[in-house]
């Protein structure tokens, strides 16, 4: 606590923030459905409707029950505990239904010893025994060919899933009997449970069995595992010590690391990060590991998760004597020189006051560049250049596009200027006013307005109604100009009039209104009809 004071206050005011954002949120809800209670003459305050503030919205159920009764009502708790209760009990069906047998309660009694992991520094045994299966969530005696199952070995060199780093795959053998690994589970009793698929002969509790790992796969992993270390340091380096991992998941020549930090990572900061990591593997860095006296392993500057709990004795990794020293129970390279190329593919916020990176390793970082080079090639040919010009050719050509669309637009505006005046003698004049109408071919809702606002702008005495029909919808456009609308012809009011015909609907303003309609055989029909709108709008603003 001492160690980490300045950090922990920092992460308090933080979460002490978040909740008063929460609650502020939150209140509108509160009082809305207070009042729906009022309003129904109730003065119980409803257990689904605590647990939806609760679950929600991240109100206590203290906090709720305080501010119910400042208003003279109760809460009902029972309600509240038995939607507590049904949740509980989804999230652990829903962990039975991961098959997490081991953290389920399910344990194998006491004549099952714990599994010895000897996958430090062995890929490969061929004296464990069989101590335990399991079918279908049941123990037994034994398991037949093309069954799913749970192997328990006495020792084994399989690393189960722990601290973030992913189990090892590979296969159990006996005699025909191949059972292949796809997953490693250590349970609360320490037995390692080795989940897979039999797919020959038979395997007894008792058997003798060999035991190998996937090495390659667990190269890949190793590469990863080492390379969070490195991470972590540079993270530290470059950010400031107040960082600390948050979590992990380290794959095949791919990690995931969370940590501590209270803004996002400027460009210039994730690239002295991934340098600092890449300079540290071209370093070729040897890592020792070794089992110490937990004070003793402080005293050697190795870096303990925040929050988690050690026993009196602790594995240490240390990379390059003191460059990177950490508590840790995974497997790793015997050199950093073996990680391969690191690359950062992203960074970014996973919660308040946590950021994640997302990189690669190995053959994931050398897949990666050679796609980007071959797409870099490719691009180079595209645009006739070498790579080495690619950028200036780039830029060349995203000149020469936009004078190209510059000229486009010109064209279109002299093109649209040009059905304006055509549009503007083929009206007629009702009144004082030039109304015409038109339907347009292969026009969207853009050219439509574009089109309207060239009429009304270069006419002020016009009523013009402009349609098109795409994908079997109409939509239409309809503008006046000033003179028109100083008449009482407003937009607006015309829409409403053919979009109605046409069996849809529409609005705007007194110069500009937009609409639809759906009933295409209507169009000729609601165009017909504005010369009558017009003509009784005039007539009503002369009587």
């Amino acid at each position: 606590l001492r160690e980490r004071q300045d950090y922990i206050t920092k992460v308090i005011r933080t979460e002490e923030e978040n909740f008063a954002r929460t609650i502020d949120g939150g209140m509108k809800i509160f009082s809305d459905l207070l009042e729906g209670h009022k309003a129904k003459g109730e003065t119980v305050f409803s257990g689904a409707d605590a647990f939806k503030l609760y679950d929600t919205y991240g109100f206590p159920i203290d906090l709720t029950i305080e501010m119910v009764q400042e208003q003279g009502m109760t809460v009902d708790q029972d309600g509240f505990q038995k939607l507590m209760q049904e949740q509980k009990e989804r999230a652990r069906k829903a962990r039975e239904a991961l098959g997490d047998l081991g953290w389920a309660g399910v344990e194998f009694g006491k004549d099952v010893p714990e599994t010895r992991f000897v996958g430090y520094d062995r890929t490969a045994i061929d004296d464990a025994r069989v101590v335990a299966l399991v079918v279908e969530n049941e123990q037994a005696g034994e398991v037949m060919p093309g069954v799913e199952a749970i192997v328990v070995l006495d020792k084994t060199p399989f690393y189960a899933e722990m601290g973030g780093q992913v189990a090892d795959h590979g296969v159990i053998t006996a005699g025909s009997a191949v059972f292949t690994v796809t997953d490693v589970q250590k349970n609360k009793g320490g037995k390692y449970m080795h989940y897979g698929k039999l797919s020959g002969g038979v395997i007894k509790v008792g058997d003798t069995v060999s035991a190998a790992i996937d090495v390659k796969r667990r190269k890949a992993v190793m590469r990863a595992h080492s390379a969070t270390h490195l991470l972590d340091k540079a993270l530290r380096t470059v950010l400031g010590d107040h960082v600390q991992q948050a979590g992990s998941l380290v794959e095949e020549d791919r990690l995931r690391f969370d940590f501590t930090h209270f803004s996002a990572m400027t460009a210039e900061e994730l690239s002295k990060v991934s340098a600092m990591v890449n300079e540290a593997v071209l370093e070729g860095y040897d890592v020792h590991t070794d089992v110490l006296p937990i004070e003793e392993a402080k005293k050697k500057g190795a870096i303990a998760l925040f929050g988690e709990k050690y026993g009196d004795t602790v594995r240490v990794v240390d990379m390059g004597h003191g460059y990177s020293v950490e508590f840790c129970g995974g497997t790793h390279l015997d050199n950093t020189a073996k990680v391969g190329v690191f690359h950062i593919e992203s960074e970014f916020s996973v919660a308040s006051g946590v950021r994640r990176i997302e990189a690669t390793t190995g053959a994931q970082s050398l897949e990666i560049m050679n796609r980007n080079q071959a797409l870099l090639f490719e691009a180079a040919a595209v645009l006739k250049a070498k790579p080495s010009e690619l950028r200036e050719k780039a830029e060349q050509t995203i000149a020469e596009l936009r004078e190209l669309r510059h000229m486009v637009e010109k064209f279109k505006a002299k093109e649209a200027a040009g059905e304006t005046e055509r549009f503007l003698m083929g009206g007629h004049t009702v009144g004082d006013l030039k109304v015409l109408t038109a339907t347009l071919p292969n026009a969207d809702a853009a050219k439509l307005r574009q089109m309207g606002d060239m009429l009304r702008d270069k006419q002020p005495n016009v009523v013009a109604v402009l349609s098109a029909v795409n994908d079997g919808k109409i939509t239409f456009q309809v503008v006046c100009g000033k003179e028109a609308v100083a008449k009482g012809i407003k937009a607006g009011d015309i829409i409403k009039n053919v979009t109605a015909i046409c069996g849809g609907k529409g609005g705007g303003k007194p110069d500009s209104a937009m609409g639809g309609g759906f009933d295409v055989l209507k169009l000729d029909d609601a165009l017909a009809k504005v010369d009558d709108f017009v003509a009784d709008k005039l007539f009503n603003c002369v009587e």
